[in-house]
Parts: structure tokens; sequence; C-alpha cells
């Protein structure tokens, strides 16, 4: 087995809220976490025996304070990145409808933004190819 093989795949979900002007939203990572000040569409970490559809209602509940219906989440994309520690498998979903009023509970900062903008963002590297992917559909 190689090196590379040796680190764990860690399996996280996104979201890319899309509002009524086509405009999607990205979080600020706040200080103290990896990354941080970095923008990145929301999400987290799928937990053992949950499904990727279930771990997105759930963050977005806990980072967002919204309520998604699992019907309105569209599998988009994915991004598959190697870390130095892991290799990240990230599908990315897309979002039009939710419920509540979209709030910063665990970000440093929320900003809805046109698809052509988003490179003006500084994103993780996992997020960043996923940039062009919503720019050619929205």
């Amino acid at each position: 087995m190689s090196e590379a093989a040796a680190v764990p795949t860690v399996l996280v979900v996104a979201v890319a809220l899309i509002d009524p002007d086509g405009r999607v939203l990205i979080a600020k990572r706040p200080e103290g976490k990896q990354l941080a000040g970095m923008w990145e569409f929301p999400g987290g970490k799928v937990e053992p025996g949950e499904r990727p559809e279930q771990a997105l209602i759930r963050e977005l509940k806990e980072e967002l304070g919204i309520d998604v219906n699992e019907a309105c989440l569209a599998p988009f994309v994915f991004a598959s990145h190697a870390y130095e520690s892991f290799h990240l498998l990230m599908p990315l979903y897309l979002c039009r409808r939710w419920s509540g009023v979209v709030t910063a509970n665990e970000h440093a900062g929320l900003a809805w933004v046109k698809p052509n903008k988003l490179g003006d963002y500084p994103m993780p590297p996992a997020d960043e190819p996923l940039v062009a992917w919503l720019r050619d559909l929205l």
C-alpha cells in the first residue's frame, strides 16, 4: 500500500444555497478553526450511520439556523481533494428552498455572492473547483 493510500478519507457534505436573485451563500470560517478566514460552502462532516442528506440538514440547522426539507436538496457535483493528513470527498448539493432566516451561528460572516464573483473570495482548495461548476450552471 502506498503512503498516499494510508490517509483516511473524510466525507463532508456542502450546499450551495441559492436565493431568488441567483446569489450563492458562502460562509467565512471563524478564528481558531483550520483554514480560518477562508470562505466556504456551508455544511460539515457526515457522522457514522448518517446519510449525507441527513448530515446536511443537521449542519444547516446548527450552522445557519434554517430548516431544509430533504426533497429540496439536489445533488450537483463533488470535490475530491488530497490534504496532507486526509483525503476529502465532498458532495455539493443545490438548495433553493428553506425555512427560517439564515444566521451566522458558527461562522465569522456570511455573504450572498453572484456566481461570477465567487472567485473573488479566498476558499479552501477543495471548494475552489466547485466555483466553476456553479458559474456555468447559474
